[in-house]
């Protein structure tokens, strides 16, 4: 144990030296220049509305890569699948994989793929990993809002930074309980999976960023106490500002879930100096995937947690998610 932890240590000096690793545990890791990250997917089922694993395999590794501030060039994709798998289901996957990166204008280099004895894997699982470069924008980015950053990290944000939500929460999550009909549920809700190339690049080109992340496991709640536990600073968010469809939030009280807590695969959260946030929050609405975004609160040095304040005139603090209110969304 002793070995272990001394070796743990080592790394985390080496990271320091080196650049964004164990120590910062973003969404992805970086030395010089180059960023890259790695992620498994073994969502349940492989194939649900408004998407499949192979899309959300794509996505969340390009997200995880523009959250950074990085430029996703390249993706190498590995495959394990259960003997017997139809094979109708292997070219939809393998055709989605290719569409999404051919959209992002990002390659699939390579990979590999195993085949498994019926039983000892539930269909497919599949391994994402990414390369991307530094965004050469976040010179100017941070040159504009007065800090010496070089990479988007979570432990970047500030008093007064606002916090942009970029469109509605809890769609993936409400929409995979829905294509798992174990609970005899149904909603017409889609998955919001997508890679979020376009508002990454229109909140760029505005400038003042400060920060991204993606709430994906855990949803909002764990992204916002992240940034909190990370920078030392507390955030307020305001419930009446948050977007969340009707039919989310009716399912979420239906079901006992808190939408805050929902996984999400085609969203941001953007932190931003207060002075660029309503231009960068504009030219957000008007793209695709960014049509519904909100600014829904700010850092604050009041206290060192997330608030709530509710649509009621009262406040509740938000925790991390102490369990996974649904395991599998990615």
């Amino acid at each position: 144990l002793h070995r272990l932890i001394r070796r743990q240590r080592q790394m985390c000096i080496r990271d320091s030296e080196e650049g964004v690793g164990i120590k910062d545990a973003d969404d992805s890791a970086a030395i010089g220049d180059t960023a890259f990250t790695i992620d498994g997917y073994t969502v349940h089922p492989y194939i649900f509305p408004g998407g499949d694993i192979g899309k959300l395999a794509v996505s969340g590794t390009i997200n995880d890569l523009l959250a950074l501030g990085a430029i996703p060039q390249a993706l190498l994709i590995g495959m394990i699948i259960e003997e017997g798998f139809p094979i109708d289901d292997i070219r939809r996957i393998a055709k989605s994989l290719g569409g999404t990166a051919k959209e992002s204008n990002v390659r699939i280099k390579g990979g590999d793929t195993k085949v498994v004895p019926k039983g000892q894997v539930d269909k497919i699982f599949i391994t994402s990993s990414g390369i991307g470069y530094r965004d050469p924008r976040l010179d100017e980015n941070f040159k504009q809002v007065g800090r010496n950053f070089k990479w988007l990290l979570d432990s970047n944000i500030r008093p007064g930074d606002k916090i942009i939500l970029t469109g509605y929460i809890g769609d993936h999550g409400i929409s995979l309980i829905s294509a798992r009909g174990d609970l005899n549920f149904e909603i017409d809700v889609k998955s919001d999976v997508a890679p979020l190339i376009d508002v990454y690049n229109a909140a760029l080109e505005v400038g003042g960023i400060v920060s991204i992340k993606d709430p994906t496991r855990g949803g909002l709640a764990e992204a916002l106490n992240e940034w909190s536990i990370k920078s030392g600073y507390g955030i307020e968010i305001s419930e009446e500002a948050i977007p969340i469809r009707e039919s989310v939030m009716s399912a979420c009280e239906f079901l006992g879930l808190d939408p805050l807590e929902l996984g999400n695969e085609g969203k941001f959260i953007i932190a931003v100096h207060k002075d660029y946030a309503e231009d960068v929050l504009q030219a957000i609405r008007k793209t695709r995937n960014g049509r519904h975004a909100e600014i829904i609160g700010e850092v604050t040095d009041k206290h060192k947690f997330v608030v709530m304040r509710t649509i009621i005139g009262g406040k509740r603090i938000v925790d991390r998610p102490t369990g996974d209110p649904l395991p599998r969304i990615c």
